[in-house]
C-alpha cells in the first residue's frame, strides 16, 4: 500500500488493453520485433532471452516482448496512452482507506523524454504499489470494471467501467497463454483457467 516499485512486465497487459481500447491494434495485428533489439534515442532495448521475430498481439504477451509492447504503445498518441494507464488507477490513490497509501508516480506526457513512453510500455519510468497492480489486474478480471479496494469486511465499492468488457476478456485470454505456452507454466492449476504475467 505504501512502498513503490516499477511494475516491469506486469505493465504489458495494460499497454495491450489500452491499444485494443484505442482501436490501434486487434489481437491479430502483427508486430515485427526483429532483430530482437531496438534503438530508442541513446538507449537500446532488448527482448530477453531471444529475438522473438514476428508476433501477433497475443504473442507479445505470451513471449513478454519489450519491443512488441514499445511498438504497440508507439501507435497511440501520448495523451491517449497516459489516460488509459491512469484509468487503471496508476498515478492516483486507490482510496482503500489505508493510512499512508501511495498514489505512485505516473509522469504526465509534458514531462516525458524521448524514451519515456517506450520504457513505460513495458513497466519502467513509472512507480506503483503492489495494491495498485492488484487493483488494475482485478479490473481486467472484472470485465473492465475498476473497483476501489477496501480493507473493511463487507464493504462493497461501486465499480467504474474503464475498458470494454470484451477487451478485458480478450486480454485475460492472452494472459492465459503465458501459463499455457509462455514462461509461467508452473503456475498452471489443474481444473482452473489461470492467467498471469
Amino acid at each position: 500500500m505504501t512502498d513503490l516499485v516499477e511494475p516491469g512486465s506486469t505493465m504489458k497487459p495494460l499497454t495491450i488493453a489500452s491499444a485494443l481500447q484505442s482501436g490501434v491494434v486487434t489481437k491479430d495485428t502483427t508486430v515485427d520485433t526483429n532483430p530482437g533489439y531496438m534503438a530508442v534515442g541513446r538507449f537500446t532495448i532488448k527482448d530477453v532471452p531471444r529475438n522473438n521475430g514476428v508476433l501477433n498481439v497475443t504473442g507479445v504477451i505470451t513471449r513478454s516482448s519489450n519491443i512488441g509492447a514499445a511498438k504497440i504503445a508507439a501507435k497511440m498518441p501520448d495523451q491517449v496512452f497516459y489516460d488509459h494507464v491512469h484509468s487503471f488507477g496508476y498515478g492516483v490513490s486507490p482510496h482503500s482507506g489505508f493510512p499512508g497509501e501511495s498514489a505512485g508516480v505516473l509522469p504526465r506526457p509534458a514531462r516525458w523524454s524521448g524514451s519515456s513512453k517506450t520504457t513505460m510500455s513495458y513497466g519502467y519510468g513509472l512507480n506503483v504499489t503492489p495494491l495498485q497492480i492488484a487493483t488494475a489486474y482485478s479490473a481486467l478480471g472484472n470485465g473492465g470494471k475498476l473497483i476501489a479496494p477496501t480493507f473493511v469486511k463487507g464493504q462493497r465499492n461501486e465499480g467504474k467501467q474503464i475498458i470494454d468488457e470484451s477487451i478485458a476478456k480478450e486480454v485475460v485470454a492472452m494472459m492465459e497463454t503465458v501459463v499455457t505456452q509462455g514462461g509461467a507454466k508452473q503456475a498452471a492449476v489443474l481444473g482452473y483457467h489461470v492467467a498471469g504475467k
